[in-house]
């Protein structure tokens, strides 16, 4: 290795780095090892400049997907609410038609549901004050 032409050890680093990218990308493609002359004061400062364009280029991309998982999350929890509004509502819709339903409906209701399965308890119906089922 000619490390003459570099004046610090940075640029020796770089020099050095590289070589080392090249032969190890080059053995993972199977392909020989290509060696690379770089220039002198240029070549450091060129792989600094790509570099930073890698790590600017990777925030930005970085960046953007959390943007968009934010952006998910929040449409996802909107959702969610939405959903749990909704089961109450039915819940309380079917509380309600369960009482106000006679016994024999909601025998028949369940016989069409699971005719193998036993019909649960049915909730007591109110009776009137003249003692009929309401």
């Amino acid at each position: 290795m000619n490390t003459e032409m570099y004046q610090t050890p940075m640029e020796v680093a770089v020099y050095q780095l590289h070589n080392f990218s090249i032969s190890f990308f080059s053995s993972l493609l199977g392909g020989d090892v290509v060696s690379v002359k770089l220039d002198n004061s240029a070549s450091g400062a060129s792989v600094v400049a790509i570099d930073n364009k890698i790590e600017q280029a990777m925030d930005l991309v970085k960046n953007h997907l959390m943007y968009a998982v934010r952006e998910e999350v929040e449409i996802l929890k909107e959702q969610i609410r939405e959903l749990v509004e909704k089961n109450s509502q039915l819940e309380r819709e079917n509380t309600l038609l369960k009482t106000l339903a006679s016994p024999e409906q909601l025998e028949k209701f369940q016989s069409r549901l699971s005719p193998d399965e036993p019909a649960p308890e049915s909730p007591e119906a109110p009776e009137a004050p003249d003692g009929s089922a309401v």
